[in-house]
Order: structure tokens, then C-alpha cells, then sequence
């Protein structure tokens, strides 16, 4: 797995030895040798990961790190400190400051190879989350508000055998507001999982015959559970059962005797990752329902009801209701835009109201709507045009204070699987045209020469209302 890697130290055989065993591994690698140029090098050349030493004049590694969180454009990079100190409030220190993992001095080759794995396979991921809602926000899509700060409700799931350290734990993790629920064993934190999937998973290694790894692997192959981060909880001796672990997708770990401020660091790091990729997951949901709903009614929109049709008809075939509001031009000049809002929206609110859940009704222009029924006949569509005229026409519609009684007209199609969508509309146009022609507030039902006539347009759109 390819990368760029920025390796930032103020001891040039440090950084030179770190470079090389990079290299070997076929990583892009640049080098900074303080504090700011590691700043300007990340602004500059945007690295995948970087490997920040702790200890530096001048800008030491805890402000670099916090500088490079801060900032939107850099705060997806993972920073692995890379240190001499044994102290465990400095690497407390480093975790609150953002950074994802220590490796202390002299490091080794194994452990820093398989934490640049795991940080990078979480990366791509967020990588592309982010991709696309930039994309979105590049659309005019505004993004929703981040996620807070405080990781206080959100769930966590022990599986323990041990029940002692289970309740320590837990005792600890409450203290950020957590809601902790423990299961003994591998099958019954899968059930777990399923029924309500937690925010973080703590997994101690101590299982018997690796059930622990078959969890974690799991975890990561289901889509349920796949974003899930998974903190192994580990002894010391156990380094190998630790990189196998990061190798099937763990997140992080800690080891025993467990640090419980190290812990409640790790976990929320990993909550707030995990509440980052949610919010970016919801925008570009967001942005792409936004790009296929029409903001007055609520309803879908051109572009996606004319996809919709043109898939029905390379399949089961559907029937079209293209609907025209009567006389709208008169509510808008006598009335303002503002009634004429009014009076679109709970048109769209009555059809909807009168169709079934598979049916897509849509705004189709202005004051048209359009009705596409899967596999419906002509009779059965004939049937429901006159049930969604007569909702219309029902009651008078509150605009402006003023009741106003107002009418659609209907024109309906049935296509074949060989139709194409411009033949379908087209025709449903024609018949509209004759039902405005023939005193509103009517349906016509498509004729043979409306078939052949094509689709309609803007032009149909003027003549019926002239």
C-alpha cells in the first residue's frame, strides 16, 4: 500500500533512518527537520500520514499536532508521534492533543508498518467520504453542522471474559458519559452488535483460541458493523496477536495495566473519527436527496422522475398522468407568487395523499406534475387521474388568507417496455392539450395521433395556458 508519509524530526540520522525504512517500503517519503517547516511541508505537499517526533526546539510535537487538527484541510491526517518518553502523561498528552498513535524510540519495523496500514485503510475511507461532499458542497449543497465535541451518550460495547476488568472499564468510560454494555464472549457481542450497533467495541485479546481476531475480522467483513472502530485491549506480551489485529482492521489498542486516562483518550478519538465519517455519510445523503427533490413541494424532480421512467420501460412498462394546474397564472397575478406557492404545495400534497407507495409523483415544471404508475394499464391510470382531479377539485385551497377553488387537468399514457420516455410524456402531453382545450379540469386519455406526434414542450406548455 503506497502512501506519502512526512517524517518530521530534528536529528538528521533519525530522520534519515525513518526515510529509508520508508523507502525500502515503497512509500513516498519527505523529511522536515522542525516544527514549521513540518507545517508548511503538509500544506504544501498533503501528505497520508505523518510521523512527527515529539521533542523539538522551538515548536515542540504536541503543538505541531494540534495546529494540524485544527485546521479543516489537514484534520483527516493521521499523526503518529514518534518518542523517547516512557512518561504516561505524555502520551496522554499527545492523545488529547490528536494524535492517533506513539511509537516509542528505537521503532520497530513491524509495529510502525502495521499501524501505517491500519491508519491509511481508515483513511482512504474518509478519504472518499470527503471527496464526495466536497463534490456536493462544490454543487451549492450547504454541509449540516459537525458533530459536538463531547462523546457523552455515546455507546460502547466491552467483550471480556474477565468480568473485574469489564466493570473497570466501564467504570472508566462512564466517566465521559459513555453508555457501556459488556458481553463474555465473541457469539454473544455479535448478537450484540446486531440488535444495536455501538459507537466503539473494546476487545480484549485475552479470549480464548483467537476467537477475539475472528471477531474483529467479522466486524470489518459485515456491512452493519463495518465502520464500527475496534479498540483491542491487550498485554504486553501479546505484540503479534496486536499487529494481526491492525492487519484484520483494528483501530487501536491499549495495553495492560491499562491507563484509564490513555483509554478515554483513545476511545474518544475513535468515537469523534467515527462521528466525522457519519456526518460526511449524512451530507452527501443529504446533498444527493437535495439533487433530486423539488424545494417548493417536496416532491421529486424532473431529472429523477425521468430516470425513474426510463428504467420502468426497459423493464415493466408504466403509465404517465401529466398534470397542469388550471388557470394558474391568474392566482399569481391576482394573488402574488406567494399564493401561487401556497396552492402548489398542497396540490402536491392532495396527489401524494391519493397515490399509492410505488407510484412517483413529481414537479414536473412550473405548475405541471407528473404521475409515473409501474405496470399500470391505461384503465387503471384513467381510474386514478380521475381520483386525483377530483382531490383537487374537492375543497378550496387557503392561499393568502383567501379560499381559492382551483382545478387540474390530466392527460394519461400507457407505454409498452418498448417505449422510450419521450414518446410516453409526449403523448400524455397531447392528451393534456386536448383536456385544456376541452373546458378544464378533465382527463384525457393519450389517442393515436398523440403518439405520433412526439413529446411536448415549453411551446404545449404556453398553448394550453393561452
Amino acid at each position: 500500500m503506497t502512501a506519502r508519509v512526512l517524517v518530521v524530526d530534528d536529528i538528521a540520522a533519525n530522520l534519515r533512518l525513518l526515510e529509508a525504512k520508508l523507502l525500502n517500503e515503497y512509500y513516498e517519503v519527505a523529511v522536515a527537520s522542525s516544527g514549521l517547516e513540518a507545517l508548511a511541508t503538509v500544506g504544501r505537499w498533503m501528505p497520508d500520514v505523518v510521523l512527527l517526533d515529539v521533542m523539538m526546539p522551538g515548536m515542540d510535537g504536541y503543538e505541531v499536532c494540534r495546529r494540524l487538527k485544527a485546521q479543516p484541510t489537514t484534520a483527516h491526517i493521521p499523526v503518529v508521534m514518534v518518542t523517547a518518553l516512557t512518561d504516561q502523561a505524555e502520551r496522554v498528552r499527545g492523545l488529547e492533543a490528536g494524535a492517533d498513535d506513539f511509537l516509542s524510540k528505537p521503532v520497530d519495523d513491524a509495529t510502525l508498518f502495521a499501524r501505517l496500514r491500519a491508519l491509511l485503510r481508515m483513511k482512504q475511507v474518509l478519504d472518499a467520504w470527503r471527496l464526495r461532499a466536497e463534490t456536493a458542497r462544490d454543487l451549492g449543497f450547504e454541509p449540516p453542522p459537525g458533530p459536538p465535541p463531547s462523546v457523552a451518550g455515546a455507546r460502547a460495547l466491552l467483550v471480556n471474559a474477565d468480568p473485574g476488568e469489564a466493570e473497570h472499564l466501564a467504570t472508566v468510560l462512564r466517566l465521559d458519559g459513555l453508555n457501556v454494555s459488556a458481553s463474555a464472549n465473541p457469539a454473544s457481542a455479535w448478537d450484540a452488535l446486531i440488535e444495536s450497533t455501538p459507537d466503539v467495541m473494546l476487545l480484549s485479546l485475552s479470549l480464548d483460541g483467537g476467537d477475539a481476531l475472528r471477531l474483529a475480522s467479522r466486524v470489518r467483513a459485515e456491512a452493519l458493523t463495518r465502520d464500527v472502530p475496534v479498540v483491542l485491549v491487550a498485554d504486553a506480551t501479546q505484540k503479534g496477536l496486536v499487529l494481526r489485529g491492525f492487519d484484520l482492521g483494528a483501530n487501536d489498542h491499549v495495553l495492560r495495566p491499562v491507563d484509564p486516562n490513555e483509554l478515554r483518550a483513545r476511545v474518544r478519538n475513535q468515537i469523534r473519527r467515527k462521528r466525522y465519517q457519519e456526518r460526511l455519510r449524512a451530507e452527501l445523503d443529504r446533498s444527493l436527496e437535495m439533487a433530486v427533490t423539488d424545494p417548493l413541494t417536496g416532491l421529486r424532480n424532473r431529472r429523477y422522475v425521468r430516470r425513474h421512467l426510463d428504467a420502468l420501460l426497459r423493464n415493466t412498462g408504466a403509465a404517465v398522468l401529466l398534470i397542469d394546474v388550471d388557470r394558474f397564472k391568474t392566482v399569481n397575478d391576482t394573488h402574488g407568487h406567494a399564493a401561487g406557492d401556497a396552492v402548489l404545495r398542497e396540490i402536491a400534497d392532495r396527489l401524494r395523499a391519493h397515490l399509492r407507495a410505488s407510484d412517483v409523483v413529481a414537479r414536473y415544471g412550473g405548475e405541471e406534475f407528473i404521475v409515473v404508475m409501474a405496470g399500470a394499464t391505461r384503465e387503471e391510470a384513467l381510474l386514478v387521474a380521475e381520483r386525483l382531479r377530483s382531490a383537487v377539485a374537492a375543497s378550496p385551497i387557503g392561499a393568502a388568507g383567501v379560499p381559492l377553488d382551483v382545478t387540474v387537468s390530466l392527460g394519461v399514457a400507457a407505454g409498452e417496455a418498448t417505449a422510450s420516455c419521450d414518446q410516453v410524456v409526449g403523448a400524455a402531453d397531447g392528451a393534456l392539450y386536448r383536456a385544456k382545450n376541452n373546458g378544464r379540469n378533465r382527463v384525457e386519455p393519450a389517442l393515436p395521433e398523440d403518439w405520433a406526434s412526439g413529446p411536448g414542450g415549453a411551446d404545449s406548455v404556453r398553448r394550453r395556458e393561452a
